[in-house]
């Protein structure tokens, strides 16, 4: 089948979708036709779908696993949302896969728990799915072939090898679905496992993925996916009663600050790993409306979800088979962990949760809502992972600015992670993210340079918070900032990237303290170098500025306003899953310890960058600032010629 059009914005919107056109019908199509695409792939016994593409980090047999169990999501999803009415065959179909994979003796056999790591994340969706689909695929297998599952997923009863992050929910959920099966199970396990999770909790609804400072779309796609899922798993009836209505006020909470982060493209925020599972990011809406939260309507749901994959359906994802390959609008291999593989991008199956829901859930019936950046600017702040948000209406675009987040603890000397731990990130921007951008940073960085041209790191900075500043008389301004142990790095590089930053050995730079005053589209940065090491007096402070792409209508500028500084750019290639040709402006400044320096950093859309253009253009006005009260207050004339006066910190 083809879907031309779908998803396009310039086809006709329907009655109860007049915002994106994507209606049930035709998520249901899309659906269908990414089930389609990948079946040439699959192997003759249907139990491994091993799709195009370099063979991924852990091998060809579990890219041809993960094809099969994220897949399997989709269809259970298809069948469940339809009461079990299967056109398309989808239950037998995957039922011979799930008879092959779990044969120890079949030439397409899955890895086994016990065999790999990544055979715990997959069994998952097998139990999730089996559970779900209970009626139309497990209670339909012979007893030899659920004798066989319950024997392949009972590896993980008694395996304390889970790392303590959110895969305590593949131990959980598999334990879940053999627990309601009669399968060996441990209630003490499944109750470390809540525990664990319990322990992630963070401010307002947030929950960090492990000790360190993680803060990425696994809140949506995982740590809020799996506790709404679980409570209505046949085995975890009794064990959900006394957690409902807490996790489900984490989740309500969660999804205020999550439903403002999409840009009104429908773009996600690009921060953290594993973007290239894309359309994932649609999964925490729809768990709002399964869980029928308070906050969010069922139609400003769903616009959020339809914004999303309709953002990549219009920009080329999946491609032109109908696959999903690895990257963001198109293929980017860069874009992967060391995880990932040509089956892994289906995990964007989470995304279509939704199809789950039957035709006449409101989700579906009800008319879809303008997101908050329709509606107007925002500006508010996210606690947990040291955020300020600031979205501007006349371009749609969200931009956060990062003072909390670096995928670290307060204190770590390692390097500065490109999807983590810059100052700032964007629904139309990308961090760069090639070797020189995790050996030595620059865009959306404040960094120490020597004279060879080496950048700091700031991973494992001190968080000062984040807060609005609205005082009467003058518009509001986002203040976040941080007090960073600046450090070169000599990297470590060919190990196993899971998003962090490089270890390596570290050399003390200085202690940097940062501020970023924020409205709309402009930031102003104030810098102080508080203390600067003996082996750092002749380094210049660099002040990066955000990183564009030829074409995309944005333009980017680094403007001093206090200290002596030089400006320029920085042209790279292949850098970003954007766009080849990418830029990011810089202004180096004079170290001077004990005094503020200033820069205005902007984001606006309007400018296309062409790649000869020679130098940064003017600002959008005459910005100026001056510091009051011995430094400890910034009086700012903003670029639209409003004037705060805001205290630092």
């Amino acid at each position: 089948m083809t879907l031309e059009g779908t998803g396009s914005r310039t086809t006709e919107p329907t009655t109860t979708s007049p915002l994106t056109g994507w209606d049930r019908a035709r998520w249901a199509a899309f659906a269908d036709h990414l089930l389609a695409s990948v079946r040439p792939f699959a192997s003759s016994g249907h139990a491994r779908i091993t799709l195009p593409g370099p063979e991924g980090g852990y091998g060809r047999s579990i890219d041809g696993l993960e094809g099969f169990a994220r897949t399997f999501l989709l269809a259970g999803f298809r069948l469940a949302g339809e009461h079990g009415a299967d056109p398309h065959g989808y239950a037998q179909w995957y039922a011979d896969g799930l008879a092959a994979g779990s044969d120890p003796h079949a030439a397409d056999r899955w890895l086994r728990l016990s065999e790999h790591a990544q055979a715990k994340v997959e069994a998952a969706s097998l139990a999730l799915v089996l559970d779900l689909t209970r009626p139309w695929i497990w209670d339909g297998l012979s007893p030899l072939v659920q004798e066989q599952l319950v024997d392949y997923l009972a590896e993980a009863v008694g395996d304390d090898t889970y790392p303590r992050i959110n895969w305590v929910w593949f131990r959980l959920v598999v334990q879940t679905f053999l627990r309601s099966v009669g399968g060996p199970h441990s209630l003490d396990e499944m109750a470390a496992d809540l525990a664990t999770h319990d322990s992630f909790e963070r401010a307002d609804g947030w929950l960090a993925d492990g000790p360190e400072r993680s803060f990425d779309h696994y809140n949506g796609w995982a740590l809020h996916v799996y506790p709404t899922l679980w409570a209505r798993m046949r085995g975890a009836q009794d064990l959900a009663a006394d957690r409902r209505e807490r996790d489900v006020a984490r989740l309500d909470r969660f999804l205020t600050d999550a439903v403002a982060l999409v840009g009104a493209d429908g773009s996600p925020l690009l921060q953290g790993r594993s973007l290239t599972y894309r359309f994932a990011a649609a999964a925490p809406f729809w768990v709002g409306a399964i869980a029928d939260v308070p906050s969010l309507s069922p139609g400003l749901l769903r616009r959020a979800a339809s914004g999303v994959v309709d953002h990549f359906v219009t920009h080329g994802a999946p491609d032109e088979r109908g696959l999903l390959s690895q990257g963001w609008h198109h293929e980017w291999l860069p874009i992967s962990q060391s995880y990932t593989g040509p089956g892994s991008p289906y995990w964007a199956s989470k995304g279509m949760l939704g199809l789950a829901l039957p035709a006449d859930h409101p989700v579906w019936t009800a008319t879809e809502e303008p997101l908050p950046i329709e509606r107007g600017n925002v500006l508010r702040t996210v606690q947990a992972p040291g955020w300020i948000v600031s979205g501007t209406q006349a371009d749609g675009v969200v931009r956060v600015h990062n003072h909390g987040t670096d995928h670290a603890r307060e204190g770590d000397e390692v390097g500065d992670s490109p999807l983590y731990a810059r100052l700032a990130y964007s629904t139309a921007t990308a961090p760069w993210s090639d070797e020189r951008s995790r050996t030595s940073p620059l865009d959306q960085s404040v960094t120490l340079v020597d004279a060879d041209g080496r950048a700091t790191h700031r991973t494992g900075w001190r968080e000062l918070g984040v807060r609005i500043d609205a005082r009467p008389g003058q518009v509001p301004v986002g203040v976040g900032a941080s007090e960073v142990s600046a450090h070169w790095l000599d990297a470590e590089l060919g190990g196993r990237d899971h998003g962090s930053g490089l270890p390596g050995a570290a050399t003390d730079a200085g202690t940097l303290t940062v501020v970023s005053l924020v409205r709309g589209p402009w930031e102003v940065r104030l810098v102080q170098v508080d203390r600067l090491a003996d082996g750092a007096a002749s380094a210049r402070l660099r002040v990066g500025g955000w990183p564009v792409v030829a074409g995309d209508g944005l333009d980017s500028q680094v403007v001093p306003l206090r200290g002596e500084a030089t400006t320029g750019h920085e042209d790279r290639e292949d850098a970003s899953p954007l766009g080849r040709h990418g830029r990011t402006p810089w202004a180096d400044f004079v170290v001077a310890p004990g005094t503020w320096v200033a820069a205005l950093v902007t984001l606006e859309r309007g400018v296309t960058l062409e790649r000869d253009d020679p130098a940064p253009r003017a600002p959008s006005g005459a910005p100026t600032l001056e510091l009051a009260t011995a430094g400890r207050a910034a009086d700012v004339v903003w670029p639209d010629g409003e004037r705060t006066s805001t205290v630092l910190h």
